[in-house]
């Protein structure tokens, strides 16, 4: 425990206090077919606001963050991994609330247990016109995680998994429109991690290599 308290508040002075590496990080995880859009960044509408939650708690020693992964359906996302989150909605007072609502709906977890300690920087998901804003916190214990209908599965990942250079690769990718194309990815627990949340991940993953814990 006296680790992960470290660890959390170490995480949260650098996150506070520090600049954000921003798409320097995130660039080791870019689809090549997605490099185009970011340097153009033109939308032909205004961008969706939505945010997703990036939650740290320990587990017999061991320090994990929850990702989802999302059914195989006919939407944009199918089957893909993701954090949980979602659509900034008028109930919501800020996006940190949506992150908040969304872990909620999706996979249980109580909002009253979640210390939010910063975010990373936005992302822009070009097929479903999202700005994603991905807001860390962490709960001082293992929440009671239950999916609901939007989530396939539940992954409950090591922090160690994530720092494992072995764990990131290319692999062969669907999209929603049926195109195969080879991407650079985390391979985690057998699951293809790739796209926004793959560069999420590359930029928390290069935020807490500057922490010690």
């Amino acid at each position: 425990m006296e680790k992960f308290k470290t660890f959390t508040t170490q995480l949260e002075n650098r996150l506070r206090h520090g600049e954000l590496p921003g798409l320097k990080a995130q660039m080791i995880m870019v689809p090549v077919t997605r490099l185009k859009e970011l340097r153009s960044k033109t939308f032909t509408e205004p961008p969706k606001k939505s945010a997703v939650l990036i939650l740290f708690y320990p587990d017999n020693g061991k320090i994990k963050l929850i990702m989802i992964k999302r059914p195989k359906d006919n939407s944009v996302h199918s089957g893909q991994i993701a954090f949980p989150g979602g659509s900034y909605e008028a109930e919501d007072k800020t996006l940190s609330q949506t992150a908040l609502r969304e872990a909620g709906e999706e996979v249980n977890v109580d909002e009253t247990q979640v210390f939010l300690i910063g975010h990373l920087s936005n992302i822009h998901i070009n097929p479903s016109n999202f700005d994603v804003t991905p807001f860390v916190g962490y709960t001082i214990s293992r929440p009671d995680l239950h999916g609901n209908d939007e989530v396939d599965k539940i992954l409950e990942i090591d922090i160690d998994e994530l720092l494992d250079q072995g764990n990131i690769t290319k692999k062969v990718v669907t999209n929603s429109r049926g195109e195969k194309f080879r991407v650079p990815c985390f391979f985690i627990q057998d699951e293809i991690i790739w796209g926004a949340s793959a560069m999420m991940l590359a930029e928390l993953i290069a935020v807490v290599r500057e922490i010690s814990f």
